[in-house]
């Protein structure tokens, strides 16, 4: 299974590889104001593939502190909780 594993992974690396060496022309990404930058195209591709991986990990870790915290606090307000006194019945006569 590993060696399987590592040649997928050989292959992958192969095809982003063979695509890097095709995109390698100069685009130019322009801003506001009429500033622009000049860079190869592959390596926008790869900068904003990184910076959307980055930004989906940040919220994801968002949202696991947050669950974190809640069920801290949910622990907690059970655990602090004390069982309510049994309450006598009706007398039934």
């Amino acid at each position: 299974m590993r060696i399987l594993t590592w040649a997928v992974l050989l292959v992958l690396f192969v095809l982003l590889l063979a695509f890097a060496a095709k995109n390698t022309d100069p685009v130019t990404l322009r801003f506001y104001f009429d500033l622009a930058w000049q860079a190869p195209l592959i390596l926008l591709l790869f900068g904003f593939f990184l910076a959307g991986a980055v930004l989906g990990l940040v919220s994801r870790q968002l949202l696991v502190v947050r669950l974190k915290r809640q069920l801290r606090e949910s622990r907690g307000t059970q655990a602090g909780a004390q069982p309510a006194p049994a309450q006598p019945g009706p007398a039934e006569g």
